[in-house]
């Protein structure tokens, strides 16, 4: 017995069979878990912590869906991890990822389970997934020279990407909203220029866009209300330096004088650094920290609007939009680059009061007001409108277009069977699990939608062997439709993130033959 153990007490290790086991099978059962969330009749889960607060959060968003999951299971960790890239990388197709790479793994393991080796699985996928990107790359439709198609392919776009999502009754409006904002930024994907502020109240459709930048702020008393042309310092610096701040410290003093003395210098001392700070010829001042009730008085004197306590998000974007620096120090004015804007006023968003810039230096700024029901709504709304705004922005980049509802994956299907029609020996096998990997994304759209998916599929399967077809599953009718009439896009580079990653995941867990947990270190007790 003594020769066996060589891992440690608590560690244990799974070999073979069972260690694939293992990984089929929590892989699986994430992608089951997020598969209905797919389509634009997807539902949505309520993920609820146990922990202080019971913070509950209402989404259709795989990738939100699995960071909240705490997970043992090491294959579905890979899964978790793809999604999230998926999210950063492109911002959709979150769900798509993890749903593939499940499907590819569930028809692996009905071949390994017939003697095939994991190896020639993998490689077969390999061709597969090069063959199927080959096959989209050809479909692709590019209008990129056409200003006018361009924008209606982007209202497209956005129209399918919302529809799966809460926002799919407003999708109009918001589709509307969201290419606005992405032609703004003239083909940067940096999103930090359009700023999203979530105001509860009214209804989502009462949501606008205002190019400028809103600040969630209230003007403070006795100051100016609007200011035109300004000039913004933004800072980060403590208002209160007059304060004698040393603690501990004692002061003694033999008369009332003195005091009055000490306080005088006080005073003086901030009437300095704020007269250093009207030096730089602003009249706005935007603060990170508090500004004293004095200071604030000799910047209102001065005609200067202070802001104070604006939070760090603002300031940073503040500054990004305007053109200015967050300043810290104020002895060397010409050195500091102020921000401009034409006018700053202060606006009513429901009842709540914000300050409005408008005309600012960076032309592609904008904010989007979402109203809504409740906070759950809200964090909803933004989530749907973040994934809108990263695919335009990555469809501005790469203007290469596909239809959607399932045609992409049928077209891939299509070509990927051929392909194993030609290959001699197992590999082909392989091949020809990946293309029913790839069908099963129109069959799960049309089991969310509550349809019959084999007679569906079998109708989409047919139509796709005439040349140049168009057809996918239009899920508001229940039937198979023409995807190019019904105005359904989505973006190729997310289609081929989702192919790509997909794939690899699937690659990854299908290596692993053997599993080895290590029990953590033994603490000692220190009492």
């Amino acid at each position: 017995m003594a020769i066996e153990k060589i891992l440690k007490d608590d560690a244990s290790e799974e070999k073979g069979e069972r260690a694939r086991m293992a990984s089929f099978v929590g892989a699986i059962a994430i992608t089951d878990l997020v598969k209905t969330t797919l389509g634009p009749k997807g539902m949505d889960k309520i993920l609820q912590s146990t922990g202080r607060g019971h913070g509950v959060t209402v989404t259709n968003d795989g990738a939100t869906i699995l960071k909240s999951l705490h997970i043992d299971n090491p294959a579905a960790k890979v899964l978790i991890d793809i999604s999230k890239v998926q999210d950063d990388e492109v911002g959709d197709g979150t769900t798509s990822v993890v749903v593939l790479a499940g499907e590819l793994l569930r028809e692996a393991e009905k071949l390994v389970a017939a003697k095939i080796h994991p190896m020639t699985i993998i490689s077969g996928y390999r061709m597969a997934a090069e063959c199927a990107r080959n096959a989209l790359s050809q479909r692709v439709v590019d209008n990129k020279e056409n200003a006018e198609k361009f924008k209606s392919d982007l209202m497209k776009i956005a129209r399918t990407t919302l529809s799966s999502k809460i926002l799919s009754q407003d999708k109009e409006h918001f589709a509307q909203l969201a290419v606005d904002a992405v032609m703004r930024l003239k083909g940067s994907t940096n999103l930090e220029a359009i700023q999203i502020i979530k105001k509860p109240g009214g209804s989502l459709m009462d949501s606008f866009l205002d190019e400028g930048f809103i600040l969630d702020k209230k003007i403070g008393l006795g100051q100016p209300k609007r200011i035109e042309n300004a000039k913004i310092l933004v800072a980060n610096t403590a208002m209160d330096t007059d304060k004698v701040k040393i603690y501990g410290a004692r002061v003694r003093v033999d008369s009332m004088s003195k005091v009055a003395e000490i306080e005088g210098a006080e005073k003086e001392k901030m009437r300095e650094k704020v007269q250093k700070i009207i030096a730089h010829g602003i009249n706005c001042f935007v603060n990170r920290q508090l500004i004293y009730n004095f200071p604030e008085e000799l910047f209102a004197d001065a005609g200067v609007l202070a802001i104070e306590h604006a939070d760090f998000d603002g300031i940073e974007r503040l500054a990004l939009v305007t053109g200015g620096e967050i300043a810290s120090t104020f002895d060397n004015p010409e050195s500091v680059k102020i921000g401009h804007c034409k006018l700053i006023e202060e606006i009513m968003i429901g009842e709540d009061k914000s300050i409005h810039f408008s005309g600012v230096e960076m032309g592609q700024a904008c904010t989007i007001v979402l109203r809504g029901a409740s906070h759950h709504v809200l964090d909803e709304a933004e989530r749907s409108l973040h994934d809108a705004l990263c695919v335009l922005s990555q469809t501005v980049n790469d203007t290469r277009v596909l239809l959607g509802g399932g045609w992409p994956e049928m077209v891939m299907a299509k070509e990927v069977d051929e392909l194993a029609r030609k290959t001699p020996g197992k590999k082909s096998h392989a091949i020809e699990a990946f293309s029913r990997a790839l069908v099963a994304i129109p069959t799960i759209i049309a089991d969310n939608a509550g349809l019959d998916s084999a007679d569906l599929v079998a109708q989409l399967r047919a139509a796709h062997h005439k040349e140049g077809c168009n057809a996918g599953i239009d899920v508001i009718s229940g039937s198979v439709g023409d995807m190019a009439e019904l105005g359904i896009s989505e973006s190729f580079k997310v289609k081929q993130a989702v192919l790509l990653s997909a794939t690899e995941a699937a690659e990854m867990i299908l290596r692993v033959d053997e599993i080895i947990t290590c029990a953590p270190r033994q603490r000692e007790d220190r009492m």
